[in-house]
């Protein structure tokens, strides 16, 4: 008789934030093993094609009140309900050894069920603040993990500070050695997530525009910009003689970030963690409208450190940027140390202090 391998549940959904570091943990237990399952709905399966073949993906029932009208949120409760049900049956034909869950509402039935069947379990935060779903079940789970430090928690909850698990072609360049802008080539990165990135390619451009010749002469830009806009970026920074590559989406960002002498960024979870663990110097720019200002907080360990200049979105304009981009680009040994400090916050451990704290539940480790 073959010995049982033991499972591991992962609940996650709704956005690449959410699956990105589930997709992480799930390559290492793989590797370690255990069988892993990936709860998930019809939403967040759309991020599942860079899972291992090996994970099984089963998608549940689930919903939220944010969307639709209000026959949908009437049905809210009883899709969740019918979710949970159907993880309930799932859990107890094949008993999970731990269930994680990395936020979004995909990931309540799985949750709930591990609560309800009393199996080990904790929830991942990839942010500064808790998501809601998260928040709903600090206090239900067994351990709280924080990609993001400090993490807003609920008084009484206890978080620990695992880091965010990047990819592995951001690991292959954890700590790359830094060249600091000087009198040759420099590489400039703009990256924003999809979400509100209009004003980057509102203000940037104009702002690179306005530096000193002498400086603007030496600078190559790579900006990422949405579908709507990426023409007439690309179209402003041609008309202004400055050398850049405009796309809608780079798949090589962490080649790009690694030559970068300076990023600017929107600070979304994941951005942070792949400027800290390449170590680069940032100006971020948090995202307004996100859920609890939570971009600001993500942004937070970077700026106290000394690696980032953030802007409030409140503040951000052509004048104010020029001004920050000078200041870094003008300045070596300052952008060397900024480089320093970035790489001083990184958590390039981030996917094996989780595996270790899944292990240590499922009562695997002392």
């Amino acid at each position: 008789m073959t010995e049982r391998r033991p499972l591991l549940v992962i609940a996650a959904g709704g956005t690449g934030g959410h699956m990105f570091p589930a997709q992480a943990l799930a390559e290492a237990m793989l590797r370690r093993g255990w069988r892993v399952r990936l709860s998930t709905d019809a939403r967040g399966a759309r991020y599942t094609g860079g899972f291992p073949h090996t994970v099984e993906i089963v998608q549940i029932s689930s919903a939220t009140f944010a969307r639709g009208g209000a026959l949908a949120k009437l049905a809210v409760p009883f899709r969740i309900a019918g979710g949970v049900l159907a993880a309930c049956v799932s859990m107890l034909r094949d008993r999970p050894d731990v269930v994680v869950g990395f936020g979004g509402y995909p990931s309540i039935p799985a949750l709930v069920a591990a609560w309800a069947l009393r199996r080990p379990r904790m929830i991942h935060e990839q942010n500064g603040v808790l998501g809601r779903v998260n928040r709903l079940f600090a206090r239900r789970v067994d351990a709280v993990a924080c990609g993001t430090w400090p993490t807003d928690l609920p008084e009484g909850v206890e978080g620990l500070h695992t880091g965010n698990p990047v990819r592995a072609a951001v690991l292959e360049r954890a700590h790359a050695g830094y060249i600091p802008p000087g009198d040759y080539p420099m590489s400039l990165l703009v990256i924003g997530g999809s979400q509100g990135a209009r004003i980057l390619s509102d203000v940037v451009p104009p702002a690179i525009a306005a530096l000193p010749m002498e400086m603007l002469r030496h600078i190559r830009v790579s900006h990422q910009a949405r579908d709507e806009d990426a023409e007439r970026v690309a179209a402003f920074y041609a008309e202004n003689g400055i050398d850049a590559d405009v796309q809608p989406f780079f798949k090589d960002v962490p080649r790009r970030m690694t030559e970068a002498q300076l990023v600017v960024s929107r600070s979304g979870a994941s951005s942070v963690a792949d400027i800290s663990v390449i170590g680069r110097p940032a100006i971020l720019i948090p995202y307004a409208a996100a859920t609890g200002d939570h971009q600001t907080a993500n942004a937070r360990g970077l700026k106290e450190a000394g690696g980032a200049i953030v802007i409030p979105e409140a503040r951000l304009t052509v004048e104010v940027l020029t001004e920050q981009l000078d200041l870094v680009l003008g300045q070596p040994e300052g952008a060397a140390q900024m480089a320093r400090a970035a790489q001083s916050v990184g958590k390039p451990e981030a996917t094996e202090e989780l595996v270790a704290l899944v292990e240590r539940l499922a009562g695997y480790q002392a």
